[in-house]
């Protein structure tokens, strides 16, 4: 029988309470791994946790990514809780949409602290531990929205193409240590924010899908777990697309 993908590793995930976060956590969990949800609603990543299975293999910790300290603490409660970081799952995220003639500064900043900044405190965070460890995988999650720009999201695409350099950098530097880091760029993905998308936004974006539907966040988290298992052993810096085929 073939041993799961992930067997006995230790993976952090940001903005795990719910959606695609979460959706990995699941997966990572029935992959052999044991899982750190980090979330901004620190009670929200302790349910999470909670319905995962609980302290053995699944524990909530409070963060805010755009606060290096915190991502720290949080790479360290799960060295604590379960001896090492194996895989480093960057995506928390928020979005502040506006037109640029109408989005304030503060729009702008919170969104580029979120995702870039807070990207890089955990690309950061991850590869000070897997390095001393001569090994491991960081996930980053862009957007398809950083590859083509999308109206009403110069912050949010300006963050997602940003998140795109940063881990090819990365990757560069930390290939010879031993540790990958690849990116996943999801397009339009069914959950409970781009449901709540008027219908008229839902259906354009849904004709510009050669396959015809939206994305599930299991089948984000299904690259994830090949991204951060041997199955990708000789990938780093790499961008994979969950696009359905939506503007190849």
């Amino acid at each position: 029988m073939t041993s799961p993908l992930l067997a006995g590793r230790t993976a952090v995930i940001t903005g795990a309470a719910q959606g695609i976060g979460f959706a990995i956590a699941e997966l990572f969990i029935a992959e052999g791994a044991r899982v750190v949800l980090g979330d901004v609603d620190g009670d929200a990543a302790g349910l999470a946790a909670e319905k995962l299975g609980g302290s053995g293999v699944a524990v909530g910790v409070r963060c805010d990514v755009s606060i290096a300290a915190e991502v720290d603490a949080l790479l360290a409660a799960a060295q604590e809780q379960f001896g090492t970081v194996d895989v480093m799952v960057n995506n928390a995220g928020i979005t502040r949409d506006a037109t640029m003639r109408n989005m304030t500064e503060d729009q702008f900043d919170q969104v580029i602290a979120v995702h870039l900044k807070g990207t890089w405190n955990g690309t950061r965070a991850a590869a000070r531990v897997m390095r001393e460890q001569k090994r491991g995988a960081i996930v980053n999650i862009s957007s398809l929205s950083g590859k083509v720009g999308m109206i009403g999201q110069t912050n949010y695409s300006a963050a997602k193409a940003g998140i795109v350099g940063l881990s090819k950098a990365a990757a560069k530097e930390l290939a010879h240590l031993g540790v990958r880091v690849n990116v996943i760029q999801p397009g339009l993905i069914r959950s409970a924010m781009t449901e709540a998308m008027p219908a008229k936004v839902w259906d354009a974006k849904m004709a510009e899908i050669p396959m015809g539907r939206a994305g599930e966040v299991h089948e984000v988290a299904s690259v994830a777990a090949f991204l951060a298992s041997d199955m990708s052993s000789y990938m780093t810096g790499t961008v994979l697309e969950i696009t359905g085929g939506r503007f190849m």
